[in-house]
């Protein structure tokens, strides 16, 4: 009877926690930590790189060399910078306005992101 009321007890524990974490959308575009988070770029995008023509032509393109050199993939949706948890599912949406889904960890500003899709241009925080 004991184990029984133990295995009710971590189950109950289990659904608590999970219950806490919702799904969300976010709004924003697929960017690299150095350029999103001010590493060589003061204005937190690619135009700078973009004009110096020093990390590509286009913000796919700095991006996608920003992370080749180290960088990750990110989630820039205003001011707000969120990692992504899957990032091989982030990389084709490089420089692009995007939906992200996925639950947020507060603590760490990362998204288990679990789709992602190319935003379309009437959605709001574009």
């Amino acid at each position: 009877m004991k184990s029984f009321t133990l295995a009710l007890l971590v189950l109950s524990a289990v659904a608590t926690a999970q219950g806490g974490s919702s799904k969300t959308t976010f709004y924003g575009e697929i960017s690299d930590t150095q350029c999103a988070m001010n590493v060589h770029s003061l204005s937190r995008s690619h135009e700078e790189m973009i004009a110096k023509q020093s990390l590509g032509t286009d913000a796919a393109s700095c991006a996608g060399q920003c992370v080749r050199r180290g960088g990750e993939w990110v989630l820039r949706a205003g001011e707000e910078v969120y990692r992504l948890k899957d990032q091989a599912e982030a990389e084709p949406y490089g420089g692009q306005k995007v939906k992200v889904t996925g639950t947020l960890d507060p603590k760490t500003r990362t998204i288990d992101n679990t789709a992602i899709e190319a935003a379309r241009s009437n959605n709001k925080g574009q």
